[in-house]
């Protein structure tokens, strides 16, 4: 008990000097008012959460130098958000983030039909999913708790589903993201956060220093569905156990990269504990810029930014194009509600989903 209350006044202490201000983001089309909160902590490192997706529009860090950049694309205004249907810029996304095949699963001997909208599939909840609701935002000492009720049968998944994602600022540059979610009716949950971040600050981002904790990868089919097998990465592309550009391998003849245009799959992390361990480190050696993302789950969808082909612009109208921002998406594998071998995603009446990613930055 005494050790207990020991590390929660240690952790106190170490977010103590994280400041939170909240203030009016714009409002949607029926009226909702947006809020936005700004997390800064005594270095002047910055995070920006809207409670319109629960999207984090903004995160300056500093490079080696101390000088500050936005490393996350994103939009300059609420508006750019809400006519943006393809890109899911920094969105908490759900109920199921990553692709559902067919759009449909069966659960307990029911079948549950979901809206497509990535051709025959349902990718990230569907066209009306997490990302596209206002969250309910309450101020905390070092970050913003945000709650969402889905109610069952939205977007065709069951059970009223309670969601609360908590973003933390720490004064040693990690960014906390907590998820938490239970259900009065048997269903499936898998959440994350889908920020496109480049280190650089912009311009193309194939040449960061990507390391994955991951001896295997789940390969897909035509429509980007996990076929069910563990491949081992030794001898492909998708070998990033050590330090390697994706730009250096992202152009071979390889089936995979074929069928996603790139890299956009699912790594097994390995695993040694069921606390946080390191899935995925970033650098970016012109800014000296590193970031480092730790997670509980099993899996990480590493995506280059493969179909941003510059119709949607960015901040500043920046034009989001090809490979301009990586994705480090921590989740439960794709299709997993079809898939019995993977590692369950199902939540029960009395459970409670609860799970831990951290980003973790620095500069050298």
């Amino acid at each position: 008990m005494k050790l207990a209350l020991l590390l929660i006044a240690i952790t106190a202490m170490a977010n103590a000097a994280t400041t939170v201000k909240r203030s009016d983001f714009g409002k949607m089309p029926n009226g909702a008012g947006v809020s936005l909160y700004t997390l800064t902590n005594s270095h002047g490192m910055e995070a920006r959460i809207m409670t319109y997706g629960g999207i984090l529009v903004s995160l300056k860090t500093p490079d080696r130098k101390g000088a500050l950049a936005d490393v996350v694309l994103g939009h300059d205004d609420l508006a750019g958000y809400v006519a943006d249907s393809k890109t899911f810029f920094g969105a908490l996304i759900g109920r199921y983030a990553n692709r559902i095949g067919h759009a449909q699963f069966t659960l307990e001997g029911v079948t549950y039909k979901l809206p497509k909208n990535d051709g025959e599939n349902s990718l990230h909840g569907g066209p009306q999913g997490f990302d596209k609701h206002v969250w309910t935002g309450r101020e905390l000492p070092d970050g913003v708790e945000l709650t969402y009720l889905s109610k069952d049968g939205e977007a065709g998944y069951p059970g009223n589903l309670t969601a609360v994602v908590s973003y933390r600022l720490t004064d040693d540059n990690r960014l906390q993201i907590h998820y938490t979610a239970t259900t009065d009716k048997p269903t499936v949950v898998n959440l994350t956060n889908h920020s496109y971040w480049n280190l650089k600050g912009g311009g193309d981002a194939l040449a960061h220093l990507v390391t994955l904790n991951a001896d295997r990868f789940t390969p897909v089919d035509s429509g980007l569905i996990p076929t069910g097998e563990l491949k081992p990465v030794a001898g492909t592309p998708f070998d990033f156990r050590k330090a390697t550009e994706p730009g250096a391998r992202i152009g071979q003849a390889d089936a995979q990269l074929k069928l996603g245009n790139g890299y956009d799959h699912n790594w097994v992390l390995n695993k040694n504990g069921l606390g946080l361990t390191l899935a995925a480190r970033v650098e970016e050696t012109s800014t000296g810029r590193v970031m480092e993302v730790y997670t509980d789950q099993p899996g990480i969808q590493f995506y280059t930014g493969n179909f941003l082909d510059g119709a949607v612009k960015g901040k500043g109208g920046v034009p989001a194009n090809q490979h301009t921002a990586l994705c480090f998406e921590t989740q439960h594998y794709p299709d997993t509600p079809n898939k019995p071998s993977f590692p369950s995603a199902e939540l029960k009446p009395g459970q409670k989903y609860a799970t831990t990613t951290e980003f973790r930055f620095s500069a050298k």
